[in-house]
């Protein structure tokens, strides 16, 4: 099966780990940022398509999304699915 947004999100995955940011600037432009360890305690991670992450919220049990840089590995900008 061919995957329709593969270029896109390898554009994404360049831009994203060419400016990575540390963690006070990414909390400064998305809010909550959450290192791996973290996200596993506020989330159940349901499957990866760099640089997304689909999650479940523990708290409450919303579904959505969370973008991702690899090094430093810091997940941001969580967006509820609709």
């Amino acid at each position: 099966m061919k995957d329709e947004t593969e270029a896109l999100r390898r554009e994404l995955v360049n831009e994203i780990n060419s400016n990575r940011g540390e963690r006070e600037q990414l909390e400064k432009e998305y809010g909550q940022v959450w290192d791996t360890q973290e996200l596993s305690q506020d989330f159940d991670v349901k499957g990866f398509m760099a640089p997304f992450v689909v999650v479940k919220r523990k708290s409450d049990g919303v579904v959505g999304s969370l973008e991702f840089q690899h090094s430093p590995r810091y997940y941001f900008n969580f967006v509820e699915d609709k």
